[in-house]
């Protein structure tokens, strides 16, 4: 047991990986990234001093470098095996990130000592510079661990300190003396570093908040989605099955199954069956984007002939067009074209770009549903000759809950879903939803899709939607 006090509680918290495993990870990636700028640095400096000083003592110091260096590749698998919570494996790096530390930085500076020696009394410009790049370099990229950054600042301020004193020992100079002026240079640059230090070690500080304070908040803001995707699925589950009931009830009354109706009742039950239809549709819509957020969406894709969905996705709007009096026309190509998708899911896109169109057309008017084939994409559009969109609507028209005009007097209703819901199921068909319009004249929603080669044959399969981000 350690009591306060002993050496050895003071050794253990240096030791201590609890609450620093980032900081240790990012230590040790940072010294993995910059291995090849400090090799191209130490082999300069190695080559500058072998060549105006002694080679053979110069590459002794430079291989004690290279060892260091191959201590500290050595400790990257092993920072990369290391979970968090494992305190025993933390403790073995932070030891073996201290031993490094004493190692490399004994290395440079006993190279820089030894090019010290060499020269002749004061001038030592060469050796001090090559420390104080080495001191800025770490006080640049080894702020994460202030401890390791210190003992290693500590090293080179040994050395710093050595090569002022030495000329001073070895000639006693007077006050007055170049000697002296370069010792007090020293003292002023070893501040500069210290204080330099803590500079870069305050500004990692004040970034790995952020970083927290970010990871936090989007946290908070996962779970407050999940809970609002939750209760939406709650809502529409629990809303569609009495929704289901009093919409029967209401298409019973107005068929007159139930017996006549009377005429003053008509024109209340068509009102309250086309708000329990529009409420059904708004379901669907909710469950339908639940879906898609959560990745639980199925596709059943297969091999599909384009002309035989677009017939198919008309006739289901037919009912539609004729109670508004509009004309829907269809232009296919002679030759059949083939796409790979889910059928029922295309049936939705289409039918939302149908009765999108058909909602914004005026009475009497025409929409006009064509096949195009181009190269190795086929687009489908689909051409109304209503109102018109606005300029700059594409993120309203593709949005969620978003209408183009969202006034409370618009004519036309909607849940501002259909097409968010079109783009995603469009997209998971590799494919791309647009539009061209002109206020006024109307607009052009069209579909691409990648075209299957005549004699293709794809595989039937089932594939889930991927939650989108």
């Amino acid at each position: 047991m350690l009591i306060p006090g002993d050496p050895r509680a003071g050794w253990s918290k240096w030791f201590d990986p609890t609450g620093r495993e980032q900081r240790i990870k990012d230590y040790v990636h940072l010294t993995s990234k910059l291995i090849w700028q400090r090799q191209a640095i130490f082999l300069a400096a190695t080559l500058l001093a072998a060549f105006y000083f002694d080679p053979i003592r110069t590459l002794a110091c430079y291989s004690g470098v290279l060892f260091s260096e191959a201590l500290d590749m050595l400790l990257i698998p092993a920072v990369q095996k290391w979970k968090s919570g494992d305190t025993a494996r933390g403790r073995r790096i932070l030891m073996k990130i201290t031993v490094n530390t004493v190692i490399s930085a004994g290395a440079i500076s006993f190279f820089v000592i030894n090019v010290a020696q060499q020269q002749a009394i004061g001038g030592h410009f060469t050796p001090l510079f090559f420390l104080f790049a080495a001191s800025l370099f770490a006080a640049m990229n080894n702020n994460q661990m202030i401890g390791i950054l210190l003992l290693r600042l500590t090293i080179y301020g040994g050395a710093f300190v050595y090569i002022a004193f030495y000329d001073i020992f070895k000639y006693n100079p007077p006050l007055a003396s170049n000697v002296w002026l370069e010792f007090f240079t020293i003292v002023f640059v070893l501040y500069f570093i210290i204080d330099i230090s803590l500079v870069f070690y305050r500004n990692y500080q004040e970034r790995l908040e952020q970083m927290k304070l970010i990871r936090e908040e989007n946290e908070r803001t996962k779970a407050a989605y999940e809970i609002k995707s939750q209760f939406l699925s709650t809502v529409s589950h629990e809303l569609r099955t009495p929704l289901t009931s009093i919409k029967a009830s209401l298409d019973l009354l107005n068929t007159g199954v139930l017996g006549e109706v009377p005429d003053t009742l008509k024109p209340a039950l068509k009102i309250a069956a086309k708000n329990a239809q529009r409420l059904a549709n708004l379901i669907d819509d909710l469950l339908d984007l639940q879906k898609i957020e959560a990745g639980e969406m199925v596709f059943h894709f297969e091999e599909l002939d384009v002309g035989d969905l677009v017939k198919e996705a008309i006739e289901s709007t037919k009912s539609y067009g004729e109670q508004h009096g509009i004309h829907v026309t269809m232009v296919v190509p002679k030759d059949e074209v083939k796409i790979h998708g889910d059928q029922s899911r295309l049936i939705q896109v289409m039918n939302n770009l149908l009765s999108n169109a058909l909602k914004f057309s005026h009475e009497g008017g025409t929409v006009q549903v064509r096949v195009e084939p181009r190269g190795e994409r086929v687009r489908i559009c689909v051409q109304d000759e209503g109102v018109g969109i606005p300029e700059n609507s594409h993120d309203k028209v593709f949005g969620k809950f978003s209408q183009v005009d969202s006034s409370d007097i618009r004519k036309v209703g909607g849940t501002g879903l259909g097409m968010n819901i079109t783009r995603q199921i469009v997209e998971r068909h590799d494919g791309r939803v647009d539009y061209e319009s002109e206020l006024g004249r109307g607009s052009t929603f069209y579909v691409e899709f990648d075209r299957l080669p005549a004699s293709a044959k794809t595989d039937v399969g089932t594939h889930p939607l991927a939650a989108s981000a």
